[in-house]
């Protein structure tokens, strides 16, 4: 059994724990740490894969449920976009959107927010709707990516894993999405491609949101689930695997875990 599998087996002994169960959808130790991590949805590096173990240090991934969290979150993606010259617009919270939280302790190391297809758009149609209507018009259901950042203090690939992996869960098992839209900068496609089997979508613009240049991705979320099925929760034992999904949870603990949200606690 993992140790996320003893995690949610154990949920209701800890339901008087209101930080450990009610604030937080998973917790789970990442034995590895990257030399460089530091992603928002524009700027990542194919040098995040090369790792060195240190101590396993835990880590926890809550909804920003609350205006602190919201708050907290939004920081570190101002923090993370200046860092990499780039200006920060933070925009509105709304229903359609679903905002995670990684945490170190207290620490907020990592957010990504999730944006379900609405009446009104998405955020990417602000600039790539011809290549969302596409989609839309093929019956597909496509949510998108946004407002990706990671501490570049914490090098987990296990945190960044966690996140899509959660975002997966929330739009694919819980919305029936089936597909993931983020803009990216042109620079850093090949990290996406080969981490996680995004593919080109729309050509390059001006993002007026972070004032840089943009490329549109598309993940075709029945690619990423057999990615999860066959590597899901095996981490670091199996060797020449370039993506970060053997660092995504494995296939039971991804059911549990949808089935606990689904239940609503």
């Amino acid at each position: 059994m993992t140790d996320l599998s003893k995690f949610l087996l154990g949920a209701k002994k800890r339901q008087t724990e209101p930080d450990e169960w009610d604030r937080t959808l998973v917790s789970f130790q990442s034995p590895y740490r990257l030399k460089d991590l530091c992603l928002d949805q524009s700027a990542a590096s194919t040098d995040l894969v090369m790792g060195t173990q240190v101590g396993r240090e835990q880590y926890k991934i809550r909804l920003a449920t609350n205006e602190d969290r919201r708050r907290s979150a939004s920081l570190l993606v101002e923090k993370m976009y200046h860092w990499r010259g780039y200006e920060a617009s933070v925009s509105e919270r709304d229903q359609y959107k679903i905002t995670l939280v990684a945490y170190q302790e207290d620490k907020v190391v990592g957010t990504l927010t999730l944006g379900l297809d609405t009446p009104d758009g998405m955020i990417v149609d602000q600039l790539y709707k011809a290549e969302a209507d596409s989609l839309r018009a093929a019956g597909r259901v496509p949510c998108d990516i946004t407002r990706l950042a990671v501490d570049q203090d914490i090098r987990s690939k296990s945190v960044l894993a966690a996140l899509f992996h959660l975002s997966y869960i929330y739009g694919h098992n819980i919305h029936q999405a089936t597909d993931f839209l983020i803009e990216v900068n042109p620079r850093h496609v090949l990290f996406y491609e080969k981490m996680l089997g995004f593919a080109a979508f729309g050509g390059e613009k001006v993002c007026p949101r972070v004032n840089a240049p943009a490329v549109l991705l598309r993940l075709d979320l029945a690619y990423a689930d057999s990615q999860i099925l066959r590597f899901g929760g095996t981490g670091s034992s199996v060797p020449g695997v370039k993506s970060i999904y053997p660092y995504f949870f494995s296939r039971e603990d991804e059911l549990g875990i949808t089935q606990r949200l689904l239940r609503g606690n």
